[in-house]
């Protein structure tokens, strides 16, 4: 752990910043989420980014693993049309094309990340990135959700009927396990599931293969009686009822395309150059899915599928393709299928990843634009938005309980708000190449990618919201209206305070610069000395800094600035960001210690860098302690004059001087937390008459 340097009074003076480590015995948590990373260390930001591979399995299991519930939807709605089936699986997998072009453009406009809640902030305005990060939120609560409950399905698929009761606490327990994997960290948790990826791939493209290609021969027949087909039933029930059919089926097969955002919304933890990686990944997710979905759909119509109780649709496909398969004798086909369908359910529970990969960093950046509290941008000592995945693994709990895992429900609480972030992305990037026409050279192509993309995805959207919103549908708009209710009131109360804090150096700076400057102090550490917890130069810090002078008039002699400069998830991009914030910090300390000095006292500061702030001021303030023997701690804290402050307010605010006041009361230590009134245009600090 690096140690802190002090400044006597040289404005330009750099403070040694620690890295946020705390040496000692190894802790139940250490044991089980990890020991804590060293933020300051350059190549933490190399190990936990993932290469294409690895961002596949990581963020493109979701879009592979709706392939066992997609299809199967949209099979079963088609009823006694299954020759549609062939028109279906061929519209699909072009929609996973249209749909993986559009994104690919929306990765190379946002590189650092892209996902649907920034595209519809900064290309339609922030209320339309409300709703689509809203609406994102919801989704990746439930694509834990439903991966986890389809999973159980598949896995259930081959179990006695007897044994369905303990499903949904199957699913809670899963819940909670991946919950602990994503504590860890990201890379961890994907590389744990890389095996169960692969074996899933292996499977599905091997029996879709088979199935496809031992009835080739029959396939020129198939698509023929398709086509006679649909003459047939357009001439006895009319074009416009069998389009109903065929539509209702392929929106209804939406859960397919769900995967397909994470990557541009993920961006930021893969390896760079993050655009090229991000591009590749999309490609490998985009012909994975385009197969593995279409071939599931051709496969039911080829083996002729029927739905039977307990079972999916793909245990029916493989029972029928693999059950009299033999290898030198031996039946090796139930072994195959069970292995298929085990793989199948596993790969829907990695599938959640995608929830705790993504679900975190919406909630991260929608915090760190103040729709949300500060806290979902906090990281932990293993540099994960430990708040983000604990929020996202309660919620999906709640869901799986609340539908009691059922997938058909589930299915339409997920595809009306995938499609709502899907088509407001796509309709921002739209109308960002409609105003850049006169400047890119290729605006026709890429606003015809984009606006084709719009149209699948709107299309798909109002048909399910139609079909669906009696059904379950106004479930979502539900949960989606009251998050976005949620959000107003959050930045509402973050805008007054942040208002609050820019009067008040508004009203404090004039008295600072016209003080009768006086001659500073010499260093002397066992003089009183008053350690101010500052968070950057704001008009609280200067309050706290004028009460302390006030209410202790010649008291001290020292005075020793504290900062600690909070790495948060928007800073976990680079050594670059988090150099930035070093520089930063050491500024606002300094212009503090010019102003000390002119108070005439003698100005020291002390600075850190860290995930955690509270570990990190806690280290300072022993050091602080015991340079300066005789010192009292002060930090200060808002008080609206004309608001009583409610549970949300105390929410939003993490109460880093309450924290650290009682740790400090145990080593013997005092911390006075002085009041600072703000509101109805007025400003008052604690005045000496006070004091008592």
């Amino acid at each position: 752990m690096a140690s802190s340097s002090s400044t006597s009074g040289t404005t330009g003076s750099k403070p040694t910043v620690s890295n946020g480590e705390k040496p000692g015995k190894r802790t139940l948590s250490d044991v089980i989420i990890g020991p804590p990373r060293n933020v300051r260390d350059p190549k933490i930001f190399h190990n936990l980014s993932l290469v294409a591979f690895l961002a596949w399995v990581g963020l493109g299991s979701d879009g592979l693993s709706s392939s066992c519930y997609g299809p199967e939807q949209a099979f079963l709605a088609l009823g006694h049309h299954q020759y549609l089936a062939v028109f279906l699986a061929l519209l699909m997998a072009l929609t996973v094309f249209i749909i993986s072009a559009s994104y690919s453009q929306t990765i190379d406009l946002f590189p650092t990340g892209g996902g649907g809640y920034l595209v519809a902030t900064k290309l339609l305005g922030k209320y339309f990135g409300l709703v689509s990060g809203s609406a994102l939120v919801v989704d990746y609560v439930l694509t834990i959700s439903i991966s986890i409950a389809s999973g159980a399905d598949a896995i259930f698929s081959f179990m006695p009927v007897g044994w369905l009761p303990v499903k949904m606490w199957v699913c809670v327990a899963v819940v909670v396990l991946m919950v602990v994997m994503n504590l860890r960290g990201v890379k961890e948790s994907v590389l744990s599931l890389v095996p169960i990826f692969i074996a899933f791939i292996i499977m599905h493209v091997w029996l879709i293969g088979y199935a496809i290609f031992s009835r080739g021969a029959e396939l020129p027949m198939i698509l023929g009686q398709a086509v006679h087909e649909v003459r047939t039933s357009a001439s006895s029930m009319g074009i416009i009822a069998l389009a109903v059919i065929f539509f209702r089926a392929y929106s209804l097969g939406g859960g397919t395309y769900t995967g397909i955002e994470a990557v541009s919304n993920g961006l930021p933890i893969l390896r760079e150059p993050r655009a090229e990686t991000g591009k590749r990944t999309m490609i490998y997710m985009a012909v994975s899915l385009a197969f593995i979905a279409g071939g599931i759909l051709l496969g039911y119509l080829l083996v002729n599928v029927d739905a039977e109780p307990g079972k999916t649709l793909n245990a029916v496909m493989f029972e029928k393709l693999a059950t009299n398969w033999k290898f030198m004798g031996l039946h090796v086909g139930v072994p195959i299928i069970t292995f298929a369908l085990l793989t199948e359910g596993a790969l829907l529970f990695v599938a959640a990843q995608t929830g705790f990969v993504d679900g975190p960093r919406v909630l991260a950046t929608m915090a760190s634009d103040r729709w949300l509290p500060r806290r979902f941008s906090n990281l932990s000592a293993r540099l994960v938005t430990q708040d983000g995945v604990l929020a996202m693994g309660i919620a999906a709990i709640a869901i799986l309980i609340g539908t009691e895992a059922k997938v058909d429900l589930l299915v339409v609480l997920y595809a009306i708000n995938v499609f709502a972030t899907f088509t407001l992305s796509q309709l921002g990037m739209t109308v960002h190449w409609w105003k850049e026409r006169k400047t890119e050279r290729r605006w026709m192509r890429k606003l015809a990618i984009n606006g084709i993309g719009t149209f699948f995805t709107g299309t798909i959207l109002v048909i399910t919201l139609t079909l669906k919103f009696d059904q379950g549908g106004w479930i979502t708009v539900l949960m989606t209206g009251g998050l976005i209710a949620l959000c107003y009131m959050v930045r509402s109360h973050y805008e007054r305070v942040s208002k609050a804090i820019e009067q008040l150096e508004a009203d404090i700076l004039p008295k600072l610069y016209a003080v009768e400057k006086l001659e500073p102090a010499k260093r002397d550490p066992d003089a009183p000395t008053a350690a101010i917890l500052v968070s950057g130069f704001n008009g609280l810090g200067l309050a706290t800094l004028i009460a302390v002078t006030d209410l202790f008039k010649g008291e001290f002699r020292n005075v020793v600035f504290i900062g600690v400069g909070e790495v948060d998830s928007a800073l976990l991009k680079g050594p670059e960001e988090v150099q930035e914030l070093e520089r930063r910090m050491t500024e606002d300390l300094n212009e503090y210690c010019q102003f000390a000095r002119d108070l005439g006292l003698h100005p020291e500061l002390r600075a850190g860098l860290a995930p955690d702030v509270v570990l990190e001021l806690r280290r300072i303030c022993l050091e602080v302690a015991h340079e300066f023997p005789h010192v009292v701690f002060f930090a200060g804290k808002l008080i609206f004059s004309d608001e009583v402050e409610g549970f949300i307010g105390r929410f939003l605010h993490n109460h880093t001087a309450l924290e650290l006041q009682n740790w400090l009361q145990l080593y013997g230590y005092s911390l006075v937390i002085l009041p600072v009134r703000v509101g109805a245009g007025s400003m008052t600090v604690p005045v000496a008459s006070q004091a008592a």
